[in-house]
């Protein structure tokens, strides 16, 4: 049989399984390399090539970054900032926005939605505006700024890094910014005035689900919290935690503490709140747990976090932590306790129950070993946040990010080196670095690579681009730009972001070719409109807002329908005039 024939008929069965999503993209990668590879399309040296290629290196690199910067709390930090200096809800709301745009220019949308997810719910909430008027926009926003540069989204990187091939110079680092600082002032302007006027009015569905701990939490030197009253912390309406008692010195334990209580250092609060909540409250407010003090110094490079539950038999039921020993029996530290049934009273002071849930931290052996009558139900060690680690997470962030767009030194050579030095600082572990990859992405760009060579030297591309050409001519530049922007729209619905950008990037070249015009435009078009996917909440960032906001799927075409046009309209202006046909 023909090999083109061969390639079309594997190409489109791709698109098929792309689109419908009956195997997982990355399965289907896999499956299509291999067939390439059985029927001598591709030799094993092409075909995985892609693995070792730069783009591979740079999106695993910047994952892990991402990660990094996660784990030092420096995105959270900005977004509790912004939110507790400001005083107006719609500023507070349109400054996020902004923000979230501006963060995701330069790390994950997916995680920078997923930073932002609580502090936005939670503002909308106290500024008693709908859960579901802030949500949506807070997704949208991140993907608007992962227009701006090459590594705002993967989906950038992987055009980037498939360009070579195809004969054509690779993106520059802010090259996408002529077209996608435009796009996401307008995309933001949309969600300003526009959108809150289609978006229905919903609760959010978020913060109930949440566990809330009970914990014991004294405030240290330095702590911003010292001489302030409750009101001035804003620990309920910036922190959600809420003050129940207050312990100082030898003084009785003061319940239920008013508004106008000045805390002092060295007070022992008693708060309630979720998990997130907790953590967060430890890395920001200058507080620790005084159990957290006492780990010791042989347990301190692998501390776990994590959540166990009590067990019927334990020896721990009907004793307070002190009168059962639990440092000395177990080696490990109890934070935070959460109980259905709540008791208004200090954590030191609560006879264990079964079914309490322990926020028990400790060395990893030690974590192992905890016994059949605490059983772990969750770990919570990446979920931990040290902002005294934040300068030096941002220094290689940002170190790697300039070196690499200034072109001091390749982008890929940049990321790899602030990963190693992040590893060697000990900012990340290995395994929350591996962990942090998204494999699937991996292994779908890797193997797409390789698809686009065989694509490409079989003379697949030449026949595919050569019949479309003859179809398409009559349209025009601009016309021809408007059809590719508007197919990869489409394909990004049903299938990932990459795998449309991968397989309409070859088409738009070749189609680009036989009819005399620069490829450039319209490859800038297709990542823009890869890029941008809004009308259909299975998008990774939308699908994290989708539950928590109450959202139907029509809300998604109803308000992403009107940010996809304004998209398309404000790209088919500026495209043709930077880089003109």
């Amino acid at each position: 049989m023909d090999p083109i024939l061969i390639l079309l008929i594997l190409f489109v069965a791709a698109l098929v399984l792309f689109a419908t999503e009956w195997l997982p993209v990355d399965v289907t990668a896999l499956g299509l390399l291999s067939a390439l590879l059985l029927l001598g399309l591709l030799k094993p040296k092409e075909a995985f090539a892609g693995f070792g290629s730069d783009t591979v290196l740079t999106l695993a690199s910047l994952f892990i970054l991402t990660r990094v910067l996660l784990r030092a709390g420096v995105i959270e930090w900005i977004g509790v900032t912004l939110a507790r200096r400001s005083r107006n809800a719609t500023a507070t709301l349109r400054s996020l926005l902004g923000t979230v745009a501006g963060v995701s220019a330069f790390t994950s949308n997916t995680a920078t939605t997923a930073v932002f997810l609580p502090v936005v719910a939670g503002m909308s909430r106290r500024a008693g505006i709908p859960a579901s008027r802030a949500l949506m926009p807070l997704a949208f926003a991140s993907i608007l700024g992962g227009t701006v540069t090459v590594i705002g989204t993967s989906t950038n990187l992987v055009v980037s890094g498939a360009l070579p091939g195809a004969g054509q110079k690779p993106l520059g680092f802010f090259e996408l910014a002529w077209v996608g600082l435009p796009v996401a002032v307008v995309g933001l302007a949309y969600l300003f005035f526009i959108a809150p006027r289609l978006l229905p009015a919903r609760d959010a569905q978020l913060e109930e689900s949440l566990r809330a701990y009970l914990a014991d939490l004294t405030v240290v030197a330095g702590s911003p919290l010292t001489g302030q009253t409750l009101r001035e912390t804003g620990l309920g309406r910036d922190h959600g935690l809420t003050v129940v008692a207050v312990r100082r010195g030898d003084q009785p334990t003061q319940y239920a503490p008013g508004p106008d209580f000045r805390v002092q250092e060295g007070d022992t609060l008693t708060v309630e709140g979720p998990t997130e909540r907790i953590l967060a409250g430890k890395s920001t407010l200058g507080v620790i747990s005084k159990s957290e003090q006492k780990l010791g110094p042989d347990e301190g490079g692998a501390v776990r976090l994590v959540e166990a539950v009590v067990m019927p038999g334990s020896p721990l039921l009907g004793r307070t932590l002190k009168e059962a020993r639990f440092r000395e029996r177990y080696g490990a530290s109890v934070l935070a306790l959460h109980r259905r049934a709540r008791n208004v009273e200090r954590l030191g002071r609560l006879r264990i129950q079964v079914g309490d849930v322990l926020m028990v931290q400790g060395g990893a052996d030690r974590i192992d070993s905890l016994g059949e009558h605490l059983v772990v139900m969750g770990d919570l060690t990446e979920r931990q946040r040290d902002l005294r680690r934040a300068p030096l997470a941002l220094l290689l962030f940002g170190g790697a990010v300039i070196l690499g767009g200034l072109g001091v030194v390749p982008l890929a050579v940049a990321v790899v080196v602030a990963v190693a030095l992040s590893l060697m600082l000990r900012l990340i572990t290995p395994e929350e670095a591996y962990g942090s990859v998204e494999w699937p992405v991996i292994i779908l760009v890797a193997c797409m690579l390789a698809f686009g060579t065989a694509f490409e030297d079989s003379g697949a591309a030449r026949a595919l681009t050569g019949a479309l050409a003859g179809v398409l001519e009559p349209l025009g530049p601009y016309g021809l730009l408007g059809a590719l922007f508007l197919v990869t729209v489409l394909l990004t619905q049903p299938m990932s972001n990459q795998a449309a950008a991968l397989v309409m990037l070859p088409l738009a070249i070749g189609t680009a070719k036989a009819l005399g015009y620069d490829p450039r435009p319209f490859i800038i078009g297709i990542t823009v409109a890869a890029s941008n996917s809004f009308i259909t909440p299975l998008e990774p960032s939308c699908m994290l807002v989708y539950g928590p906001g109450r959202y139907t799927f029509m809300d998604f075409v109803r308000v992403g329908s009107g940010l996809t046009v304004v998209t398309f309209v404000v790209a088919l202006l500026i495209i043709p005039r930077v880089w003109p046909f």
